[in-house]
């Protein structure tokens, strides 16, 4: 798979802008041209005298790999587990660098991570004979970030958050903070770039509100992007979130979804009409909870609670109280 004395991952971005077919942004086109590479060379129809079954407690990940450790378990991993059960034994080799530093470890592991945890727990869990499947590779670090890009891109069970924050440290590290570099570099658009980023620069209060930040979206981090941005939107975004994470600790149960929404909300305009100083505030879930009317004679303010609402007495509250501090005007 490497062709003269250029690098793996260059061997392996080629091998995707060489077909047409793909589209910069297509990982699931990627990872289906990339699979089958490694599906020809564990089924023997490649050869290669990098490929060795290994010890995987030799094995470590590397410093930049972008699974969440803590989230691999049992069951996120249940697929791989059944897969190399009924095989007897693990089939697409993963992708690993040589240590000459590490008493400890022999390999680090740049593309595999959760082979390596499922091959550790079968180990540990009654099956003994399984070693772990490796491609032993000579890369640099700005090469092996490329290779576990191609491998994880269309990834469903690497969250966005991970994703993006894999890219902030390759960021800083590879690209010079250069966006349009990395953007090149990845063979990827510009704005999906930006999109993963996004999440992961979403400020920490703003993450925690959620009840698991790895259920962020690029599309939630979309709309909510812009606030954290604006230094006029984002007091008010981060004192929602504080509203939302104080609500989660008392005991309320509030979804990714409907977080995101009114985050989203914090400091949208309220829908109101110029002439007549009227307008709606919507609750969480994006449906009108009260109608308010500015009175021109001595300032008055007229309130009407719509029913059927859905909203709590703590959300109408907490609106009667902006209007009343002159928040929505």
């Amino acid at each position: 798979m490497s062709k003269g004395n250029k690098g793996f991952a260059e061997a392996a971005v080629q091998m995707v802008e060489s077909d047409p077919t793909l589209e910069a942004d297509s990982g699931d086109k990627i990872m289906a041209s990339r699979s089958s590479s490694l599906h020809r060379l564990a089924t023997g129809k490649a050869v290669t005298d990098r490929t060795e079954w290994v010890d995987p407690y030799r094995c470590r990940p590397w410093r930049l790999h972008n699974r969440d450790l803590a989230k691999l378990n049992e069951h996120n991993c249940a697929d791989l587990i059944e897969a190399f059960k009924s095989a007897g034994k693990q089939r697409l080799p993963a992708i690993v660098r040589r240590l000459r530093d590490d008493p400890d470890h022999d390999f680090e592991i740049i593309a595999g991570v959760r082979r390596w945890w499922t091959t550790k727990w079968l180990r540990e869990h009654n099956h003994p004979e399984f070693d772990y499947l490796v491609t032993i590779q000579t890369m640099t670090d700005e090469e092996a970030f490329r290779v576990a890009d191609l491998e994880n891109r269309s990834r469903r069970d690497i969250s966005p958050l991970e994703r993006a924050q894999d890219y902030l440290r390759a960021i800083e590290e590879f690209y010079d903070r250069s966006q349009d570099t990395m953007a090149e570099r990845l063979n990827v658009s510009k704005s999906w770039l930006s999109r993963i980023l996004d999440v992961g620069r979403l400020p920490i209060e703003v993450r925690d509100a959620f009840p698991d930040s790895h259920e962020i979206s690029v599309e939630m981090a979309k709309k909510i992007a812009p606030l954290a941005k604006n230094p006029d939107s984002l007091p008010r975004l981060l004192e929602v979130a504080g509203e939302i994470i104080e609500e989660r600790e008392s005991g309320l149960e509030i979804d990714a979804a409907a977080v995101a929404r009114r985050l989203a909300a914090a400091c949208a305009p309220l829908r109101k009409n110029k002439e007549t100083s009227s307008g709606e505030i919507a609750g969480a879930d994006g449906v009108p909870m009260l109608r308010f009317r500015r009175t021109d004679r001595g300032g008055g303010l007229e309130l009407k609670i719509l029913p059927r609402s859905g909203a709590t007495n703590q959300e109408i509250l907490r609106a009667i109280d902006q209007l009343l501090k002159g928040r929505a005007k």
